[in-house]
């Protein structure tokens, strides 16, 4: 038996003794995910035992180094373990931006001291990160922003606003682009800085959107601090003053690639066709409606060469190639995927689907999901901008 092969074996058979039944749903939809966090309530108790068991195991990070708390496999083990847990339904024990973003951000650019301090407790799910990008007057344009950090000694002074910081008023701390030289031309002078938003500097104020709901939020620094160092020899900028630019550009890599596979949980682990059927019903084992089932068809093709495409730009990513501008093609097509996607949930239930309320639609359930997901072309980056990196860089294609 080859080492992956008694890998395999021996993960297939950790998890089967270790998942609870009731985590063996595939998810189940967006209300079921565990974000954990100070504030944090779980759902369960079987949800609070899935995140210790796989925490202790370090595989909520599985490729993260053991040091700092992840699992230390490599990147073949890591395919496994994510294909054993999809044979078996079993839910991600943790979702959070800390595993997202700023981790990866953290494992190129911080230092030592920087990784023992923050990685731990986000692979514990203690700590509740949220993003400090886009501002109202830099979205696009995120190199403009204005938000203030001033040098006061031994702490940091931060004034402005941000926006779109999706579950702020959930969130324990922020990482946050703040302009440090506004002297400098824009992409110069910024920094990028780690901070505590349980203090009376930091408010949120949510913004709802279509679908009902507000994931984002307004975010506000009056006067907010953080300390020049969280913990001896912990500051609290992550690489370079004045060349947080670097680390930004790095962290959006990993969250267009976030997005650009999102969307899935809603069903729960199933494919659109199965989905679907409770819907329009079979016909000699088939969906009834032909032409919904050859644009579910193809879509489920479609999808699985975009997944391929994923774990090969993943593989050459790992091996030193970067990922770099193909992020914008993985959000792009992401994006539109995912949205491809739930169009075709909404045409398989018709005029029903577009119910607000009620618990034959769950409330409204794939509706406002449905909804949720135009979002997609505007966060991490909107399409626009998306297609011109493309254009330029992958395509080399001439300025108009």
């Amino acid at each position: 038996m080859s080492d992956l092969e008694a890998f395999r074996k021996e993960t297939r058979a950790w998890l089967e003794e270790n998942c609870p039944k009731e985590m063996r749903d595939g998810g189940a939809g967006e209300e079921n995910i565990c974000w954990g966090g100070r504030r944090w309530t779980f759902q369960s108790e079987a949800q609070k035992v899935w995140l210790e068991r796989m925490a202790a195991k370090g595989w909520t990070v599985p490729a993260w180094p053991k040091e700092y708390g992840g699992g230390g496999l490599s990147k073949e083990e890591v395919k496994i373990l994510k294909a054993e847990m999809r044979a078996m339904k079993a839910r991600s024990p943790l979702e959070s931006f800390g595993i997202w973003m700023l981790g990866p951000a953290l494992l190129k650019y911080g230092t030592h001291e920087q990784k023992l301090h923050f990685l731990p407790p986000i692979a514990r799910g203690e700590i509740r990160w949220c993003q400090g990008y886009s501002e109202p007057g830099a979205g696009s344009d995120l190199a403009s922003l204005q938000c203030k950090c001033e040098d006061k000694g031994d702490s940091w002074l931060i004034n402005g606003q941000k926006i779109w910081t999706s579950y702020a008023d959930e969130s324990d701390w922020i990482f946050v682009l703040v302009r440090t030289d506004p002297k400098a031309t824009k992409h110069n002078g910024i920094s990028f800085i780690l901070v505590d938003m349980d203090q009376a500097g930091v408010t949120t104020k949510p913004i709802k959107l279509i679908s009902g709901k507000s994931p984002f939020c307004e975010t506000f620094f009056d006067d907010a601090t953080a300390p020049k160092e969280h913990a001896p020899g912990v500051s609290a900028i992550v690489g370079e003053m004045n060349r947080g630019w670097d680390v930004a550009k790095y962290l959006l890599t990993h969250e267009r690639e976030m997005i650009s596979g999102g969307g899935g949980g809603l069903f729960g682990g199933r494919g659109l066709g199965e989905v679907a059927a409770q819907h329009v019903g079979l016909e000699n084992g088939r969906l009834a409606d032909p032409m919904l089932r050859a644009k579910i068809a193809k879509a489920e093709i479609d999808g699985w060469a975009f997944l391929l495409t994923l774990e090969r730009m993943k593989d050459e990513a790992k091996a030193g190639a970067g990922v770099g501008a193909n992020s914008s093609m993985l959000k792009y097509y992401g994006t539109e995927f995912n949205k491809r996607r739930f169009e075709l949930m909404m045409d398989a239930g018709g005029s029903d689907e577009l119910e607000w309320e009620g618990e034959r639609t769950k409330d409204g359930k794939l509706a406002k999901a449905w909804l949720r997901t135009k979002a997609n072309s505007i966060e991490g980056g909107t399409s626009e901008v998306q297609l011109n990196i493309i254009s330029k860089r992958i395509l080399e294609l001439p300025d108009a």
